[in-house]
């Protein structure tokens, strides 16, 4: 693919923001500031420099290959076949998941904003619609892909920075005190507000998944995944501040805390921009997992993980045939409305993500002490430490249920991973130390 035709620099980092901030930002300050009151600034901001840590690691794995796949790629080559069949295959799996419930989440949404389409018709329409225009839209190639992504998260981000721009001549200093409002601080309620907020800044460990389609990968992911969650950081400090600083305790008792501060603010006209936000945001969020799913079946596939028609690409050398099957296997689990599992194997396997990622950090320094970087983590080994105690930390925070059903995903597709061990014994599968 010719260099003109790929994501540059400020590209990159957008189609990284459309990836983190999907609907979640609109609706958490409310469920934060019930918790643990105005101190859910303080909370934000250290889940910020732990998702800033993790964030940092998958800079520097990012800095030394150009192939797609990225946290797979990185348990491929710090820990060997097994681990990064276990991690692209949950990703793949669960991204999949995602965005079929994405999808009905966009239904759900419009249908509540627009009755006529509320029915449950009209929703199994409305996400078949999204599914497969998306997937086109895909199939066409980087171009056209860079041209709607960059479309849709500039659109998503007005209205949030009108919110911020106008709402910070309307914020009351004294909603911010007392920090612990009455009632709202129990014994256990950081750690509880802190794991509700980070995973608003979840979606940067995909960004490096399409590699390939970037210019001068090695050079321009680390920045980009670095400028990409200083951006997200600032966008939702100061979305919560505004918040906090108009509603004060009413916010505890809103369901769209975004769209009611708003609507204070500016009357009706606010609230209705937020909501067309919010359903463009639904939009975006929906794109990027169209765009990224296929690339981890893709780079897993040309590694003879997955069956190699998932590795063909048309003339716009976008991975058409994993487009396809992705989009069929969103629109049956859109349609069957099955999710109750999801958020529980959610949980955990963005930990099967961040952990090897994390490790391989460690390893690559070991392993290729010499091989140049264009982005190295300073303070040694403090960082990557400080980001694989804090997942672990993350990741048991986690219900038993989720554990259980994270374990559960890892054991069922172990005797894919059986198949493919005896292929590559026997001959049949070429090992590709590509990066």
């Amino acid at each position: 693919m010719k260099e003109t035709g790929k994501f540059g620099f400020w590209s990159i980092v957008l189609l990284g923001m459309n990836g983190i901030v999907g609907t979640g930002i609109f609706l958490l300050p409310n469920k934060a500031y019930s918790i643990i009151g105005s101190a859910s600034l303080g909370v934000l901001l250290f889940d910020a420099v732990i998702a800033g840590c993790i964030a940092l690691c998958f800079a520097e794995a990012a800095s030394l290959f150009t192939r797609n796949g990225g946290p797979y790629l990185y348990a491929k080559h710090a820990l060997g076949d097994f681990w990064a069949f276990e991690v692209g295959v949950l990703k793949w799996i669960v991204t999949v998941i995602a965005w079929a419930a994405m999808a009905v989440g966009f239904a759900t949404a419009l249908g509540a904003a627009v009755p006529a389409l509320s029915g449950d018709f009209a929703k199994d329409t409305i996400s078949f619609i999204l599914i497969v225009g998306l997937t086109i839209v895909n199939i066409f190639g980087v171009n056209v892909s860079k041209f709607v992504n960059n479309l849709m998260t500039i659109s998503k981000l007005v209205p949030l920075a009108l919110f911020i721009a106008i709402g910070i001549f309307f914020i009351n200093g004294a909603n911010f005190t007392p920090v612990f409002p009455q009632d709202t601080y129990v014994d256990g309620s950081f750690a509880q507000a802190a794991v509700l907020l980070f995973f608003a800044y979840t979606g940067f460990e995909v960004i490096a998944i399409a590699a390939e389609d970037m210019k001068n990968p090695k050079k321009n992911l680390p920045r980009a995944i670095i400028m990409c969650m200083l951006l997200v950081s600032i966008l939702y400090m100061a979305i919560l501040a505004v918040s906090i600083g108009v509603l004060g305790t009413d916010l505890a008792n809103t369901k769209a805390p975004v769209q009611d501060a708003f609507n204070v603010i500016v009357g009706p006209i606010g609230m209705y921009v937020v909501l067309v936000g919010t359903l463009i945001s639904m939009g975006g969020i929906n794109f990027a997992e169209a765009y990224y799913a296929p690339r981890v079946a893709t780079s897993m596939a040309e590694d003879g993980m997955l069956p190699s028609a998932l590795a063909k690409r048309n003339r716009y050398n976008a991975p058409y045939v994993a487009a396809i099957v992705t989009a069929i296997a969103s629109v049956l689990l859109a349609w069957s409305g099955s999710f109750t599992t999801l958020a529980a194997i959610s949980a955990v396997s963005r930990f099967t993500q961040y952990l090897p990622t994390c490790l391989a950090v460690i390893i690559f320094r070991r392993k290729w002490a010499d091989k140049a970087r264009s982005y190295t983590i300073p303070g040694g080994y403090l960082i990557p430490v400080i980001a694989i105690g804090t997942s672990l930390w993350m990741l048991a925070q986690a219900q038993t249920n989720q554990l259980l059903w994270g374990l559960g995903g890892c054991i069922i597709i172990l005797p894919f991973y059986y198949s493919y061990w005896k292929k590559k014994k026997a001959g049949l599968i070429k090992n590709n130390d590509e990066m």
